[in-house]
């Protein structure tokens, strides 16, 4: 399906083919998020409209550029002005050192688990797999607090806990491994990995290709600094901060900046980072005004910002997270009953609570559970 404009009189609008997303730590690019990504079904933002669409207004504030250019004496410093640029250089550099990094950050403690393997649902995994032990899982770090690295370059994080209990119920281990997300996929398709675990919103488009098994609910969710009041429908002539490849950058914010254009009013600023926490730390810094991501993403930014960073608007355009693996395999209702066991025995809940994830909790997991 073609990526489109919503057209007028419209009350929704469509995804990009495959996904998105890339991503690495503070100062770093790299890639993080690409084709067959991560936010799926979004709304018009043309009329009121309900989950999550919101109509468009004209902000009081806009973004002001500053220059400042060499007057005559610039090759000359008075000592005077010593002072002033040693606190001007330790002020930069305190502001630097504060930025958010959500790639490598604090693991928080967890709730020990002693998870018992279930035969019933063992039984299920397919014998190549049960004969080797494991599951070969790819993954695309850093994507905090779903996955990313520890400071020794383990990868961890809210999906590698739950991922590893799954395993456990099914008397495995797990073993992950770094690629492009935009080559899990085909990578899951070629046998090459038994599944993909790097926050992919199961689609309609996406389960032609893969089934999905989901796990988790997600929305998009925009962030602003504290004291702030904007609203992704407030957002006409303002800039705010993608991570590049994600439904956020190809589809979410085009939308809002097209309809800002459609009322006459000017577009949306969108400027593109390699990494969430490149986007993170320009909102930080005061270089946008907002920045849009995925639901746990942005609110584990802002729990991370020490009280600089707030909510921007509600969560919208609500989809499932899911495993991909390849169609048909025996292993999709494997992993889709060891997840049901984790939250009917409360496990589930224990791995998101530590993780602060809970609000995206599901009650029951489902194979292909995408509505759009």
């Amino acid at each position: 399906m073609p990526l489109r404009s919503p057209r007028s009189g419209s009350t929704r609008w469509t995804r990009p083919p495959g996904g998105l997303r890339s991503r690495p730590d503070c100062g770093r690019g790299g890639p993080r998020r690409c084709a067959w990504a991560s936010r799926c079904r979004c709304r018009s933002v043309s009329g009121g409209g309900t989950g999550g669409a919101y109509p468009v207004r004209v902000p009081d504030r806009r973004s002001v550029e500053v220059s400042v250019q060499a007057g005559p004496g610039a090759g000359r410093r008075p000592a005077r002005w010593a002072g002033a640029c040693i606190a001007l250089i330790g002020a930069l550099t305190l502001l630097l050192a504060g930025c958010v990094k959500n790639d490598d950050g604090t693991v928080p403690q967890r709730t020990p688990l002693h998870i018992e393997p279930v035969p019933s649902i063992a039984a299920l995994v397919p014998p190549q797999i049960r004969a080797a032990g494991r599951l070969e899982v790819g993954t695309n770090p850093p994507y905090a607090p779903n996955e990313f690295k520890d400071p020794s370059g383990k990868i961890v994080g809210f999906d590698v806990d739950l991922m590893n209990a799954v395993a456990a119920v099914l008397g495995l281990t797990a073993r992950y491994e770094q690629a492009d997300f935009d080559k899990i996929i085909p990578a899951v398709q070629a046998g090459t990995y038994d599944l993909g675990m790097s926050s992919f919103t199961d689609t309609l488009e996406r389960e032609n290709a893969v089934d999905f098994v989901t796990y988790y609910r997600s929305g998009i969710r925009w962030a602003q600094q504290s004291g702030d009041h904007i609203l992704p429908g407030d957002a006409c002539g303002l800039r705010v901060a993608v991570q590049t490849g994600t439904t956020e950058d190809i589809v979410e914010v085009p939308a809002v900046s097209e309809a800002c254009a459609a009322a006459g009013e000017p577009p949306v600023h969108k400027i593109k980072y390699l990494s969430q926490a490149d986007a993170t730390n320009a909102l930080l810094l005061g270089r946008v005004d907002a920045f849009s991501a995925d639901l746990p993403v942005t609110a584990y930014a802002i729990k991370r910002s020490d009280g600089r960073l707030a909510f921007a608007g509600p969560v919208k355009d609500s989809a499932p997270y899911g495993w991909p693996v390849r169609t048909g395999s025996p292993l999709g209702p494997a992993l889709q009953q060891a997840m049901q066991h984790l939250i009917d025995t409360g496990a589930y809940r224990t791995i998101a609570e530590d993780w602060g994830v809970e609000a995206g909790m599901i009650t029951t997991s489902r194979i292909n559970a995408a509505a759009s």
